[in-house]
């Protein structure tokens, strides 16, 4: 069964970013996920642009760049030239949704669109057809080492179902709360996608967690 797997950055040690970044290169992994948070869309705050640009230099995978904030659309062209590769963007933060994804398109990357835990699943229905990924979040976003959400089981299917039904071609991100317990049955309910932050990086051997979180 093929998936990728993308550990977040927001959980590794700032302190020593450039090692945690190598470690991600050597393993199984298959992208960098990145959380933007503005603490205005979001309660917190976290890495931006700057900090984007430094990681590039040094990641050999794909950055999944996720944002967390308000009008995203002013910042597309910024965050793409920092280095984003996937860029996705929240249901619930635009206004015109659909110019936004046609504006990440026309960049030349992946466009993404996240809906929160209340968000369901029918308000991609109009979109669904025009992305790369959907990013369901399991966890309210804003903190790592949250619980994992158990009805994302649930929008799993649902959102299989509606990609089937509109033809597209879009992947099933799942974002938070992912651990070695229940990463089989997301993959196994139709998970494309998984993002690993708290799982991977409190792990004494984060690349041996890396590859466990790669068998199935």
């Amino acid at each position: 069964m093929s998936y990728l797997l993308a550990p977040s950055i927001l959980s590794a040690d700032f302190a020593n970013l450039q090692r945690d970044v190598e470690m991600i290169n050597n393993s199984m992994a298959d992208w960098f996920h990145v959380d933007v948070m503005d603490g205005v869309f979001v309660p917190n705050i976290s890495l931006g642009i700057p900090v984007i640009k430094a990681l590039k230099k040094h990641a050999k995978k794909p950055l999944d760049v996720h944002l967390m904030i308000v009008h995203p659309e002013k910042y597309l062209s910024q965050f793409k030239e920092a280095g984003a590769d996937i860029l996705t963007v929240h249901l619930e933060a635009c206004t015109h949704l659909h110019r936004t994804i046609q504006e990440i398109k026309s960049l030349g990357i992946q466009a993404g669109v996240a809906i929160n835990p209340h968000s369901p699943v029918a308000g991609l229905s109009e979109i669904i057809s025009e992305i790369d990924v959907v990013c369901v979040m399991s966890v309210n976003p804003g903190f790592g080492g949250q619980k994992f959400i158990r009805n994302t089981f649930t929008k799993i299917s649902e959102l299989k179902t509606l990609i089937q039904q509109k033809e597209s071609n879009a992947k099933i991100e799942i974002d938070g709360g992912v651990d070695l317990l229940n990463y089989k049955q997301l993959i196994q309910q139709g998970a494309d996608i998984l993002v690993a932050g708290n799982t991977v990086f409190t792990s004494p051997s984060p690349i041996e967690t890396i590859a466990l979180l790669k068998q199935v």
